[in-house]
C-alpha cells in the first residue's frame, strides 16, 4: 500500500510501527454545523480506516473536538449562549451527520476542554526547559526551538507571517521574541473561560489542543496525522514542533495526509464565507450512499468543486448498486447449486471481467493512494457483470462480492444499520 506523504512530497510505502495503526485527524471546532467541506475531510479517513481494516489492521482511530477557541467564544457572544451549550447543540447535529452518512466512529472524542491538563503539562514541562516563555499570561513556544519549523508546510518565512495574520495570530505581537512564536496559551478575557495556571489562569491556545490530544491517545509517534489542507500551515506545523520539542522523538507524525478542500463556484466552502452546503440539507434529497459515492469518485487529494448534478449522477448510480446487490440473495435450489469454485470460473469467463479478478483490482486502486475513482469503476464493471450474468450461482457470488466491496466504501447496498457514535456530552468545566 502506497500513501502520499505530505511531510516528504512523494508516495511511501505504508507499514505500521506496530500492532495497532494510529491515526489522529483534527475534528471540527462546533460554532457552526457540517458542510460538505467537513463531510468530505472525515469521509476520506473513513475510507482509509475502513480499508486498512479491510486489509486486517487492528486501528485506533481519534478525533477531536475543538470546542473552546476564538470563533467559539466569538459565537457564544453573537447569539447569547454559554460556549458549552453552542458547542453541544452544534455537535449533536455532527454527530447526527456522521452516523446518517456511515463514517466509523472514533475510538476515543475527546474535547478539549476535558484534555486542559494534559495541555498544561507540556506547556509547563516547555517553559521549564527554556523553550517557551510566559509574558503577560500568555506562553508562547520559540520556534528557534524547532530548527526545522516550516519543513512539513515548506513556506516562506513571508508567506508563514502573512498567514498567522489571515488567521489572527497578530506576529505584531510586542510580546513575541520572533513573530513566528506560536501562542500555546493565552490569558482568558473578562467573560471567557479561564483554568488555575502558574500565570494566573487563561485558556489554551488552538495547536497545543491537538498536540496534548494525540500525544495523550496515541503516543509519541502517530502513523497518520490528518485534517483538511487548510491546516497545513499554521496548525499542524505548530503541532510538529511542539511535540517532537516536547517528547524528543522525531517523527511526531510518520504520514501527514490532507483532504482537497471543496469549493462552492470559484471560492472555497467555509463558514466565514457563508457559502455552505449543509450536510442536513442534502440527506432529505440524496442518500447517504450517493453522497458519499459523490466524494469517492473524486481522489480525496484534488480539489473538489460541488455540482449538484454529480450528485444526482451519484444517486442513479446508487441505484445500479443496489439492484445488483440485491442478486446477493441466494435463491438457488440444493438440486442445482453450483460450487463456489465454479460460480467463480463462470464469473471469470465473463467478458466484463476480461481485466482481471474484480476484488485484485480494487485493492490495486486502493493500495495506490486510495484511488477511490479506480475502485468505484471497479464496482461499475461488477455491476454491469451482475446485470449479464445468466448463471444464477455466479450471479449471488458476484453480488456478494458487490455488497463487501461497497462496505469498504462505506456504502449500505443493502440497507445495513448505520454506524453510532459515542456521546459528547461530557462537560469538565464551567
Amino acid at each position: 500500500m502506497q500513501l502520499y506523504n505530505t511531510l516528504s512530497r512523494r508516495l511511501e510505502p505504508f507499514t505500521p510501527t506496530g500492532p495497532t495503526v494510529g491515526i489522529y485527524v483534527c475534528g471540527v471546532t462546533p460554532y457552526d454545523t457540517t458542510h460538505l467541506g467537513h463531510a468530505r475531510c472525515y469521509v476520506v479517513f473513513d475510507l482509509l480506516q475502513r480499508y486498512l481494516r479491510y486489509r486486517g489492521h487492528d486501528v485506533r482511530y481519534i478525533q477531536n473536538i475543538t470546542d473552546v477557541d476564538d470563533d467559539v467564544l466569538r459565537k457564544a457572544r453573537e447569539v447569547g449562549l454559554p460556549y458549552l451549550e453552542l458547542g453541544n447543540r452544534n455537535l449533536a447535529i455532527f454527530r447526527n451527520d456522521m452516523e446518517a452518512l456511515n463514517v466509523l466512529p472514533p475510538a476515543v472524542w475527546p474535547r478539549a476542554t476535558v484534555e486542559v491538563p494534559a495541555m498544561l503539562e507540556i506547556v509547563e514541562a516547555l517553559v521549564a526547559r527554556g523553550l517557551a516563555y510566559e509574558r503577560d499570561g500568555n506562553v508562547y513556544f520559540r520556534v528557534a526551538a524547532a530548527p526545522d519549523f516550516g519543513a512539513l508546510s515548506r513556506w516562506s518565512r513571508e508567506q508563514m507571517v502573512d498567514r498567522l495574520r489571515e488567521e489572527r495570530f497578530d506576529p505584531d505581537d510586542p510580546r513575541k521574541e520572533d513573530p513566528l512564536d506560536i501562542l500555546m496559551w493565552q490569558a482568558s478575557a473578562p467573560g471567557e473561560p479561564s483554568w488555575s495556571t502558574p500565570w494566573d489562569g487563561g485558556r489554551p491556545g488552538w495547536h497545543i489542543e491537538c498536540t496534548a490530544m494525540a500525544l495523550k491517545h496515541l503516543g509519541t509517534t502517530l502513523d497518520v496525522h490528518g485534517g483538511g489542507e487548510d491546516l497545513l500551515f499554521s496548525h499542524h506545523e505548530s503541532e510538529r514542533a511542539q511535540a517532537e520539542a516536547y517528547t524528543g522523538v522525531k517523527p511526531f507524525v510518520r504520514f501527514w495526509m490532507y483532504a482537497g478542500t471543496v469549493y462552492f463556484g470559484a471560492e472555497k466552502m467555509s463558514k466565514s464565507l457563508g457559502n455552505l452546503v449543509l450536510v442536513r440539507e442534502l440527506l432529505p434529497r440524496y442518500s447517504a450512499d450517493a453522497v458519499r459515492l459523490y466524494l469517492a469518485r473524486e481522489h480525496y487529494r484534488t480539489h473538489l468543486t460541488y455540482e449538484e448534478g454529480r450528485l444526482a449522477e451519484a444517486e442513479d448510480l446508487v441505484g445500479r448498486l443496489r439492484s445488483a446487490a440485491a442478486a446477493a440473495v441466494d435463491t438457488r435450489q440444493p438440486a442445482v447449486a453450483a460450487s463456489r469454485a465454479g460460480a467463480l470460473r463462470a464469473a471469470e469467463a465473463a467478458p466484463a471481467d476480461a481485466e482481471g479478478d474484480f476484488r485484485a483490482r480494487f485493492e490495486a486502486a486502493m493500495d495506490a493512494d486510495l484511488d477511490t475513482p479506480g475502485a468505484v469503476a471497479v464496482l461499475l464493471d461488477l455491476t454491469a457483470a451482475i446485470e449479464r450474468q445468466r448463471d444464477p450461482a455466479a450471479a449471488t457470488d458476484q453480488a456478494a462480492l458487490l455488497v463487501e466491496l461497497g462496505e469498504v466504501l462505506g456504502l449500505r447496498l443493502r440497507g445495513q444499520p448505520s454506524t453510532t457514535w459515542p456521546d459528547f456530552r461530557v462537560m469538565s468545566h464551567e
